[in-house]
């Protein structure tokens, strides 16, 4: 028995002496992992927590928002960020003391019909349709001139000159003979002879009628039964004198001018509608004229013609209007003013200032919550006075910011999260690549997230009161 109690207490000091190195290993295993977290956390800095909706509030600890009262988030920098947290990168949150200092108001996109109206400058000309000529038809001698200014007014139906022709006597002789011949011969026997008389008397008729002798001047002439030495000239249309060629006793050949004739109860107007608008130009449409000589007086025309080549020194296509001229108010090349308001149906508005051009997009700061403003790519149509029809990016009941949107803008730049000049790497809400990490906002990929802004640099950070 003496000896197994011997035995006993050796077996029970090695069984100590074992726990106590065990506990030993496992005292140092669980501080190098603490000193192995805490050595990474010392390497990744301390953990800031900042408002999601103000991200100018940065705490060291958790907690709640002094301004809103929401938790505090985990304050994360470019590859840090997931895609959620990204997207609120790109946010601008102002309060309201901010918002009024920087002057930015909100306005709701609004669903409106649109009218595009399109103003340009237009000269009145003559319509080349109501344009005629008043030629000699015979050669000889002008005895008389019944028009002898330029401007005077002159009729269909009543002569214009009067000429005198060796030649047109001589065609009124032979029609007087034919006429006798074809009496003469008109009762012989044989049937030739007499169908001879009357191919006579056609072929002298048609010749008076080549040199502009009227039928009412052929029927004189048969019941005269002499020649008329002198031919009345008649105008083909009514109108106006614009040039006077003849003299009178003046000689002329066949086919020379005495007068250009033009009737101006119509008249055309030349537009000139700048590249950019010609486009909302269509046949048919309703365009209004004022001119200065008539205040308050407007002319309506009709489209009639778009012409098919622009203008390289003025950057403008010519669009033809006719339109009537009552009492001859409108004078050629007289300047007047032209509108055309085309319909665009209904469509979202938005204020001309609510939309920013960066040269490659197209940028609207949207209030997702009050105080808060986010980035959108808008594509936006026809301006219409001061408001822009948008075709895509907005929904009817959003707000937007009406003015200050460039001083929004001007503070993304400013933190670094892109805003509406953001580049490729730095659009709002970039989604990580497959890797799992996102370019950082604000700058190219690889760059890391972007230096903070100096210290003189203007902030909307220094207008919190």
């Amino acid at each position: 028995m003496k000896l197994s109690a011997k035995v006993a207490i050796p077996v029970a000091v090695i069984l100590l002496a074992s726990a106590g190195g065990g506990y030993y290993l496992w005292q140092q295993k669980g501080e190098t992992a603490k000193g192995a977290k805490e050595g990474e956390k010392a390497a990744q800095g301390p953990v800031l927590y900042t408002c999601a909706m103000h991200p100018f509030i940065i705490k060291d600890k958790p907690g709640t928002c002094p301004i809103c009262g929401m938790e505090l988030i985990k304050k994360v920098e470019g590859a840090q960020a997931n895609a959620k947290e990204l997207e609120m990168l790109g946010h601008v949150s102002l309060s309201p003391t901010q918002q009024v200092m920087a002057n930015v108001a909100t306005v709701e996109a609004k669903t409106m019909p649109l009218t595009k109206e399109v103003n340009a400058v237009g000269i009145v000309q003559y319509d080349q349709s109501r344009q005629a000529k008043v030629t000699a038809w015979v050669a000889g001698r002008i005895d008389r001139l019944y028009v002898n200014t330029v401007g005077a007014y002159v009729s269909k139906g009543k002569p214009v000159a009067e000429v005198y022709s060796p030649d047109l006597v001589s065609a009124q002789q032979e029609y007087l003979l034919a006429l006798r011949s074809r009496d003469r011969l008109k009762d012989s026997p044989i049937a030739s002879i007499s169908q001879g008389g009357e191919g006579l008397v056609a072929s002298a008729r048609q010749r008076l009628l080549l040199m502009g002798v009227k039928e009412h001047q052929i029927a004189a002439l048969e019941k005269a039964g002499q020649p008329n030495i002198r031919l009345s000239i008649y105008t083909p249309l009514s109108g106006v004198v614009i040039e006077k060629m003849a003299l009178e006793g003046q000689y002329v050949n066949t086919g020379d001018p005495l007068f250009n004739i033009a009737d101006l109860s119509n008249v055309w107007v030349e537009v000139e509608v700048y590249e950019n608008e010609f486009s909302f130009i269509k046949l048919g449409q309703r365009v209004d004229i004022i001119s200065q000589s008539w205040p308050g007086k407007t002319f309506s025309g009709r489209v009639s013609f778009v012409y098919p080549f622009l203008d390289p020194k003025t950057r403008t296509v010519k669009v033809r209007v006719e339109l009537p001229n009552p009492g001859m108010k409108l004078k050629p090349d007289m300047f007047v003013n032209a509108s055309v308001k085309v319909p665009l149906g209904t469509a979202v508005t938005v204020p001309v200032t609510a939309v920013m051009d960066t040269g490659t997009r197209q940028v609207a700061w949207v209030e997702t919550e009050p105080g808060m403003f986010a980035p959108r790519d808008v594509k936006v149509g026809a301006r219409v006075g001061e408001m822009l029809q948008v075709l895509s990016g907005l929904k009817a009941g959003e707000k937007v910011a009406a003015s200050g949107s460039y001083l929004i803008d001007s503070e993304s730049q400013l933190k670094g999260t892109g805003g509406g000049h953001a580049g490729h790497g730095g659009q709002p809400g970039a989604k990580p690549d497959e890797k799992g990490t996102a370019p950082a906002p604000g700058g190219h990929e690889g760059h890391g997230a972007p230096a903070a802004p100096k210290k003189d640099s203007l902030n909307m950070d220094d207008m919190k009161m």
